[in-house]
């Protein structure tokens, strides 16, 4: 296995992470301080979703630190509660089970990953929950979003119709889909070919079966040019190796569960450019959430600025934003009614804005890995 060192490397940092945040210290209440408030966060270990997990978890506790460290919520702390999920089904339940009947926690905020953003947001509908899921790292554009899960960040279908806009323009009518695992293939396929009939595009699909590499490298000269990738990181890498193989350009498209940086450090795209969505501002915008983010990590974690992270960041400072707005006591049911009335925000320059099918897909951008080694976008 080509990336045994740094998948190991990852899942060592990951397990750091994971374990600083449920090991931080929470903020109980003193003598005379006012009772704390819970929000918890969902996040997926599994292996083929830790890394996204592990960026957005950062990017939230951030926030929540910032916000503990300013007053809290009307002067009351809040307790940032990260719970550990398995990536099952049952292991959803098992963790929506341990809060439902807490009235502490008054809200759901910043699920990640895709695949738990959707479990979780299928779980609450069926439960008749009446607690606000706020936030989640929600890709899948095929997921209906109910009146208690408040999607803000774009999903696939956005990202890709944001992606291949300019070339349509230009011509593209050819474009191919390659899987990472059968478990990507099984949840997205059908969210991928929708998006490609809808644009008008040909769409043919690859799925990997264990060897990226391979796969990479023996596709032939009739596949298209211009390949989506539904994956992670480490899998993108041993994808764009093996296409470094061949002498045929191409270009890839990767989604926004890959980090670019990582993509560079680990050795892939090195012949193959790699444009990758966002569905969050550049790392290096001038936005003032951006800013706030940027100067966070510096401050309180020895962290790169990523985009995962931002997207975790901005998850919490909306939740915040949200339940600041509640008129009267801050209860499950209250701060469900203030998020329902689904109000624009602007959170530091990143616009909230609900459209009819309860989603905000307000900020779609786009990197670029040049075969130089540059990220540019």
């Amino acid at each position: 296995m080509p990336f045994a060192i740094p998948a190991l490397r990852r899942r060592g940092l990951l397990a750091a992470g994971l374990g600083a945040a449920m090991a931080a210290p929470a903020v109980w209440a003193q003598p005379g301080s006012a009772r704390p408030l819970m929000v918890a966060q969902l996040f997926d270990a599994s292996p083929s979703e830790q890394d996204v997990a592990r960026d957005f978890l950062v990017g939230s506790r951030a926030a929540w630190q910032e916000i503990n460290a300013r007053g809290g919520l009307r002067s009351r702390p809040v307790v940032h509660q990260a719970i550990e999920v398995d990536g099952s089904a049952a292991g959803v339940r098992l963790a929506w089970n341990a809060l439902k009947d807490n009235p502490a926690c008054v809200a759901l905020s910043g699920t990640a990953s895709d695949p738990l953003a959707s479990q979780l947001t299928t779980l609450l509908a069926q439960d008749s929950a009446g607690i606000a899921h706020a936030a989640p790292w929600l890709q899948n554009s095929s997921q209906e979003a109910d009146d208690t899960t408040f999607a803000i960040f774009a999903g696939r279908r956005e990202q890709i119709a944001h992606a291949l806009k300019s070339l349509t323009v230009m011509g593209v009518q050819d474009v191919g889909a390659v899987f990472a695992t059968p478990r990507d293939f099984a949840l997205y396929r059908a969210d991928v070919a929708r998006i490609a009939a809808d644009l008008k595009l040909k769409l043919a699909t690859y799925q990997a079966n264990g060897d990226l590499g391979s796969l990479g490298q023996r596709l032939g000269p009739a596949t298209p040019a211009l390949l989506l990738f539904v994956g992670g990181t480490p899998e993108l890498v041993q994808f764009t190796q093996g296409l470094d193989r061949q002498a045929r350009q191409r270009y890839v498209i990767a989604l926004a569960d890959v980090n670019l940086q990582t993509v560079l450090q680990m050795g892939g795209g090195k012949a193959t450019p790699v444009i990758a969505t966002q569905a969050v501002p550049m790392v290096s915008a001038p936005l003032p959430v951006v800013r706030s983010y940027r100067e966070a990590l510096v401050r309180l974690f020895d962290e790169p600025p990523v985009a995962l992270g931002l997207a975790g960041y901005i998850a919490a400072r909306y939740t915040y934003e949200v339940m600041n707005s509640v008129d009267g006591p801050l209860t499950r049911a209250s701060v469900l009614a203030a998020f329902r009335r689904r109000t624009g925000l602007d959170v530091g320059g990143f616009r909230v804005s609900f459209d009819a099918k309860r989603r905000s897909a307000t900020f779609v951008t786009q990197s670029m890995l040049t075969p130089d080694g540059r990220v540019v976008g």
